[in-house]
């Protein structure tokens, strides 16, 4: 079976990819996830994350935005003492302040599903890349996610971050076209 080569480094990447990385997501709560996760990763390789992804849900009490936004400065402590994930207090305050923003953007839209998506007129963008090389890490899509997350107020959102996270949450199919997920996906 033929896959996309950045996932061929370990078993947790070829699982990531297999079932999880380019499936459209529409659950706000998942979207949230990835959300911070991308953002934690800044800096660093998505298999840091990935590894540590568990210890994130247990830490970040299993990705409940609206206990997030409500997180005390006790709380902050704590977390950047917990090995399990990335200790860095602008990463740590970073996804209080974005639970925040997540849900004044769900009281505007009625959803941040309904926001995200609009990005990409609400469909997925059927990319067709033959080799790793041709896959960008930024696009005018991903530029203009970032300039309005960042306007709302949102942290660790640059075009490089939500790029990415428009590629695990299925807003772009940026599967090699040889790859057995390319046409799964479509379908």
């Amino acid at each position: 079976m033929k896959r996309c080569e950045w996932c061929l480094g370990s078993e947790l990447y070829k699982q990531y990819h297999d079932k999880e990385w380019g499936v459209p997501v529409h659950k706000d709560k998942l979207l949230f996830e990835f959300l911070i996760l991308e953002g934690a990763q800044a800096g660093l390789s998505w298999s840091t994350i990935l590894k540590k992804r568990e210890n994130y849900r247990k830490a970040f009490d299993n990705f409940d935005y609206k206990k997030i936004a409500k997180y005390s400065e006790e709380k902050v402590q704590e977390l950047l003492q917990d090995a399990g994930i990335v200790r860095n207090k602008l990463k740590i305050r970073s996804a209080i302040i974005n639970a925040q923003k997540f849900i004044e953007v769900q009281e505007e839209f009625g959803s941040f599903d309904k926001y995200i998506w609009q990005f990409t007129n609400h469909k997925v963008i059927k990319n067709k890349w033959n080799k790793m090389s041709d896959i960008p890490t930024t696009t005018p899509e991903s530029d203009a996610m970032s300039k309005d997350l960042k306007k709302r107020g949102f942290k660790f959102v640059g075009s490089t971050i939500m790029y990415a996270h428009m590629q695990a949450t299925g807003m772009v199919n940026d599967h090699l076209t040889s790859c057995f997920r390319y046409k799964e996906i479509i379908n």
